[in-house]
């Protein structure tokens, strides 16, 4: 897969969102938080920077100088050797790399930075924190449909509903009609339907054509990409 594409699906449902959504809605922080977990599961660079202005004013992502580190006191050289970004998790050397990466914050100076629901955000927010909620992705994506609907921007709609049921969805479906009764996936479908999502030409195309349907013969698959 190509992950810029990845990369730009977030990034497009960030902008999205935050155009679509009030301001007070406290739903766009968590959404956030699903959105950039789902990134991290695939090969993609930290792209935060891109819609770092939406990620502050949400409440996604926090921003203080460097000096307020709590561990600051005791590591002033470090930190104030710091001159390009840099994220603060120190890895041992069994650990994969990118796993928790930002769960330490990171720091393009002159500001440390921290993403809600990170071990950072703990300690720099104390106790009186709200914690994200866990949201499903399908859910995330629904809201990120309707606000695409919304405006106008069918491709969005079409890039995120042909990752397909296993990225969107997950578990274990037995049938066509038990992914159908999933919450969210026939309002998902609805909008697809109403845009012309489906018949969308797109620069990255998972979407399998009607011959590799036939030639699967995946019931789910097949459900999920024909709907008519």
């Amino acid at each position: 897969m190509s992950m810029h594409a990845i990369e730009d699906m977030v990034q497009g449902a960030v902008e999205v969102l935050d155009r679509h959504f009030p301001a007070d809605d406290e739903r766009i922080r968590d959404w956030f938080v699903a959105l950039y977990a789902f990134q991290f599961d695939y090969d993609c660079s930290l792209t935060q920077h891109r819609v770092l202005d939406i990620l502050l004013r949400r409440g996604h992502t926090l921003r203080f100088p460097v000096s307020e580190h709590p561990d600051h006191a005791e590591r002033r050289e470090f930190f104030e050797g710091i001159s390009e970004f840099t994220t603060l998790r120190e890895f041992g050397e069994d650990e994969e790399v990118f796993a928790g990466e930002l769960e330490d914050g990171y720091v393009d100076p002159p500001w440390l930075y921290c993403e809600a629901g990170t071990a950072l955000w703990r300690r720099m927010t104390g106790p009186d924190r709200v914690e994200p909620r866990t949201v499903r992705l399908l859910d995330v994506v629904v809201a990120v449909a309707q606000a695409a609907e919304s405006a106008g921007d069918v491709e969005l709609i079409a890039l995120w509903w042909a990752l397909g049921h296993e990225a969107l969805v997950g578990g274990c479906p037995l049938s066509a009609e038990e992914l159908a009764e999933t919450p969210g996936v026939e309002e998902l479908r609805a909008i697809v339907r109403r845009t012309g999502a489906h018949e969308a030409k797109l620069w990255y195309d998972l979407r399998p054509d009607d011959e590799s349907l036939d030639s699967l013969g995946d019931e789910l698959m097949t459900w999920w990409y024909r709907l008519d």
